[in-house]
Parts: structure tokens; sequence; C-alpha cells
């Protein structure tokens, strides 16, 4: 009897032990599987026509191949031919100095089997043979380059056109030499753009972790990795999240669940376990079952930028508990067969669009102006004069610095969304028989434009940067797009300009958006909120707007 008895006690002395060989409170695996299957079922439904974008967009395609939810090859097709036609759109393009546009669309095209050197005739790789100006916007150049190109192990592209042409290691170095005193990472860190002082930002430190994940075998990267991983685990808040300017949130989270799992480095790493929670237990307080995720925890509803990455941050740790392959080693990758899907057509708008939305027609092909040859917005300029949406200042001139009053501005709006004008009492400054009377009319019913006043809409005033913006915004909401941006996701997006803080507080998500979506031109590091906005800016933006709603 004795001996059985003290088998027992060995027993529940070891089940004790077992039992804190875990976090109290740690997320179980069927805890992750739960979230993942349920925000992989809500992002599917939300982004029904996933376009080229940081939201709605590629993240949404990677975390949904990656995390083995029963979707459609169709889906992927769709996306695959919006790609396509954004590609022969801006000739291969897909920004000028913003080389992280490749890079995400490499990764995505990786997920779904897809080859990023053959996109309707262009290879999205080559770019990315440029170290110079893939360096160019800070660190997330070279960090995405790498995680793009190794994700689908591609050789370096060569870029005869470069004046220096990269390698990997250089990536490698420079991200390196981007280190902070403190061990991590910012966004600015290493530039000519840093401030004095500047510490590490948990989200940059994250994904220059997964960068330089594969890059172990090395000394110096090693190193580097270590002395992050003190750094963060410092910077890791009692509740196991992070916070990043000043604000805890998912995203920061996210970024440095996915370096661990790139890493090879546990959840329940003890210098991230903080009072019994890891990184996992603390994303998880933003989940709302059905609804996606919070991008902060007293967030009034779910944010898409915070689900599309919670769910690629959660299948990252599920991915690693089962054994697979981590987020960005795609070799298992998914093989989409080839076909049309159920795309929409060119031009035919977004899903989402609000019905009264239409395409404008060619009606005066081949239409342009002797003052605008070789304007950077020539192409723009003529695309739109094409369809009616904008006119010259006269019949051989267009003026492109010239600038532009509110209600021409409004009228160009209503035109390219193809609504039809109508007038409406609404201001004492816009009478019935005036030219604008029936566009203000209209982009003030549809929620396009406000007046300055409760009772004045100022149409003869000048429009400023940061007013375009917020019309342009409103406009591609109502095309189907998402410009929903948080205070933090804004700032991430407009940190890089040095005028940032003389924005007026009602147009930062606005500019977010514009700049984000490449509505706005960001090779120019400064916003000029309250400049007035030329008219070939108006042209750039229109244009990119409607590139984007699929409405050309």
């Amino acid at each position: 009897m004795k001996f059985w008895k003290n088998c027992l006690l060995l027993l529940l002395t070891l089940a004790l032990t077992m039992g804190l060989a875990l976090p109290a409170g740690a997320y179980s695996g069927s805890d992750v599987d739960a979230a993942v299957s349920d925000t992989a079922a809500y992002v599917y439904h939300l982004v029904k026509s996933p376009q080229v974008g940081s939201i709605g967009g590629e993240w949404a395609v990677l975390g949904l191949a990656r995390s083995g939810y029963s979707v459609p090859d169709s889906y992927y097709q769709d996306y695959y031919a919006a790609l396509e036609t954004y590609v022969k759109a801006r000739k291969g393009v897909l920004h000028e100095k913003k080389y992280t546009e490749y890079s995400r669309v490499i990764v995505a095209l990786t997920a779904i089997g897809k080859d990023p050197s053959n996109v309707a005739g262009y290879n999205l790789l080559t770019p990315l043979g440029d170290y110079d100006k893939t360096i160019w916007q800070g660190l997330n150049g070279p960090v995405w380059a790498l995680i793009a190109l190794d994700s689908g192990n591609y050789a370096m592209p060569a870029n005869a056109s470069a004046a220096t042409q990269a390698t990997r290691q250089m990536y490698v170095d420079r991200i390196l030499a981007c280190e902070l005193p403190d061990g991590g990472w910012s966004l600015t860190g290493g530039t000519s753009a840093a401030s004095a002082g500047e510490t590490s930002d948990p989200d940059v430190t994250g994904m220059a972790l997964q960068a330089l994940a594969k890059y172990q075998d090395q000394a110096k990267v090693k190193a580097a990795v270590q002395k992050a991983l003190a750094c963060m685990s410092q910077q890791q808040s009692d509740d196991g999240g992070f916070a990043s300017w000043g604000t805890a949130n998912s995203e920061s989270c996210v970024q440095m669940i996915v370096a661990l799992c790139e890493l090879g480095v546990p959840q329940t790493d003890s210098r991230f376990v903080k009072n019994g929670r890891t990184m996992v237990d603390h994303l998880l307080t933003y989940y709302v079952k059905g609804g996606g995720f919070r991008h902060t925890a007293d967030g009034s509803g779910s944010s898409q930028m915070a689900t599309e990455q919670g769910l690629y941050g959660l299948v990252a740790v599920q991915r690693a508990a089962a054994g697979k392959n981590s987020l960005y080693r795609m070799s298992d990758a998914r093989s989409v067969s080839s076909g049309s899907g159920t795309t929409l057509a060119a031009g035919a708008g977004l899903a989402g669009k609000n019905a009264a939305v239409k395409p404008v027609a060619v009606t005066n092909p081949g239409v342009t102006f002797p003052d605008i040859a070789g304007n950077p917005n020539q192409s723009a300029i003529e695309t739109l004069a094409a369809r009616g949406i904008l006119a010259g200042k006269t019949a051989s001139a267009f003026a492109p610095d010239a600038a532009m009053t509110r209600a021409q501005f409004t009228a160009v709006v209503v035109r390219s969304l193809g609504l039809t004008p109508r007038a409406v009492d609404q201001f004492a400054d816009v009478k019935a028989a005036d030219w604008c009377a029936g566009y203000v009319g209209t982009a003030y019913t549809c929620g396009i434009v406000s007046g300055t006043s409760a009772a004045a809409f100022t149409p003869n005033g000048t429009i400023t940067r940061q007013q375009a913006a917020v019309m342009v915004a409103r406009a591609a909401k109502l095309c189907g797009m998402d410009t929903a941006y948080t205070t933090a996701q804004a700032r991430d997006v407009l940190a890089q300009f040095s005028d940032y803080v003389k924005c007026s507080s009602f147009a930062i998500p606005a500019l977010a958006f514009c700049y984000d979506q490449g509505i706005l031109d960001d090779s120019v590091l400064t916003i000029q909120p309250q400049k007035a906005i030329t008219r070939g800016e108006v042209a750039r933006m229109i244009c990119q707007m409607l590139t984007k709603a699929n409405l050309l």
C-alpha cells in the first residue's frame, strides 16, 4: 500500500511540475487554431476582391494562403488578375521610390505559387537589384527586399540600370549598420533623418529580425540578433505586449511574434514571458470573435490592418507548433492553378463600390496640351482630359502649376466618379444658378465635401493639399476602398515626412491613406499640408485613385 501511495505522490508531483512548465494562463494550441480559423473566415468575407495595397491586398492574401484555410483558387486568381491589370496600367513601375511595394507583392505571389519574374510581362524582382533605390525609403527597404527574395529563394536579380548592383550581403550589412545603440532598430535609425537619441521600435525591430533570421550562421548577425532580443525583452510590457510611439497595440506584438517564429525561438522563451503571459497571450486580448482584431485594447472595434496582421501572426505561431515551414519560408507554398477566376472586368470598379459610382468613358481620345510636355503628371492629365474629367485653363493651355478652387476640385471629383450633379440648398454662398451648384450638391449629399462652416462652402477659396486629400479619401471610400487609418497607423505612414506635425488633425488619416496608396507622391519628403495643390497634382491624385478603384 505504501508503494502505491508513493507512486501516487510521484505522479501528482510530476503533474504539478508539468503544469508549472507553461506560464500561468498561457494560450493553448486550440486557442490559436480557433482564432486562426475564425479570423481567416472573417478576412475571406471582408476582403472579397483583394487588390494591390497594404490593406485589403497582399497581407490578406498572405495570411489566408499560409493558414491552410479553405479558399478556392478563384480567389487568388482574382487577385492575380487584378495585379496584372494594375501592373500593365503602371507599365511595370509599382512605385518610383518606395520599393517595398515590389517586396510586398513578391511575398504574396510567392505564397500562392505565382512567378514574380513575369507578371503581365514585367519582372517585379528586378527593381530589388538596385541597392540605392531599395534603401532610399529607410530600413524598410533592405528588410523587405531580403524577406521577399528569400521567401522564394530567388536569385538576386541583375538590374542593368542600377548605379549600384545589390547583393544579399549588402542588404544584410545595411540592416546591421542601422542597429541602434540600445540593440534594436527604428524606421530612420542609422540615416540622416534619425533624431538624436532615437530608441528602438518593436515593429521595425521585429521586421529586421525576420529579415536576418536566415543569416544567423554569420557571427555578426547572430550577435546583433541576440542584442536585439535582449532589447525587446526589456521593452516588453508587464502584460506581455509592446507599445510603439507610446501606444500599446496589436501590430507591434505581431511583428515580434513573427520574428521569434522566423528565428526558431519558442513563444514561451523566458525572455518573453512577463507575469506568466506570452506575446501570444497578449495578442489574443485584441481578438474579437467573428470580428478580427482591434488595433488597441480600448479600440471601439476591429481594424482591418490589425486584423490582417493578427491573422498572419497567429498563422506563424500555428505553423511553428505544427513543425511546418515558417511564414516566410515558402518552399511549401500553395500552388494556385491557372485560370481567370471571377475577376471584375477592368474598369468595372470594386465589388464594394457605391452603386452611383460609374466608370467614365473616353470621349476625346488623344487630347493633350503644349504646356504639359515632359511634365511628370502628363500621362495623368491626358488620361483625365480624354474622359472630360479635367479640362484646360484655355483651349491650348492646361496650366499644370496653377492652383485650383474648392468648387473646381469638387467638380473634378464628382465627374471622376461618374456621379450625376444635383444642386441642394445647403450653403448660402452656393446659389442654384451657380455653375458649381450641382457638383457641390452631389458631393455634399455623397459625403465627399463639407463646408468651411455650417452655412458656407467658400467655392472660390483655394484648395490645399490636405483638403484635397480628405476629399479624395472620401471619394475613394465611395469606390469601395478601405480608407480607415487609426492615429498610430497614420503616424507610421507619415512619420517619414519632416513636416508631419504641421498637418491638421482632421486630415491626418486621409493623408496617410493617400500616401500609403500612392495617390499622393511621397518622393518629396514634405507634405506641405497648407500649400495650394496644383492642377497637375490634382490630375495625379484623381488618376491614381481611379486606378486603385479599378475605374480606368
